[in-house]
């Protein structure tokens, strides 16, 4: 019966060190789960903290632009809201001017004199 690898003549197993690790010491850069991680998975860490990081920037400047735009679009809006006020002051204005104007021609007339039928019927 051939022998298989780590396997002694008699069927038992025995330990066949791989590498560094025969007496507990992993080569150098291994990661054993007792020591800190490597300086490549720290670099990808702080990598994707930096990336969010950015991205929130990214997303709190977009919404500052936003607001301050909604900001000046409310001024604009505003703006106009009074200008429409004033407009429609002045038009009101005239409308009286206009409106007693027109009274005043009509009580000047004859035309619309307004007669009295009670005094015609005596």
């Amino acid at each position: 019966m051939d022998e298989l690898p780590g396997e002694a003549e008699d069927g038992a197993f025995i330990n066949i060190p791989l590498g560094n690790d025969a007496a507990g010491n992993l080569p150098p850069g291994s990661y054993s789960g007792q020591e800190s991680l490597p300086s490549e998975v720290m670099n990808t860490e702080m990598d994707a903290v930096d990336a969010e990081h950015q991205i929130e920037m990214e997303e709190k400047t977009r919404l500052i632009n936003q607001v301050l735009e909604l900001q000046h679009t409310l001024e604009d809006l505003s703006a106009r809201v009074d200008a429409v006020k004033e407009e429609n002051l002045k038009l009101k204005s005239e409308n009286q001017v206009l409106g007693q104007y027109i009274e005043n021609l009509m009580s000047a007339s004859s035309v619309f004199q307004t007669t009295d039928t009670k005094s015609k019927r005596k």
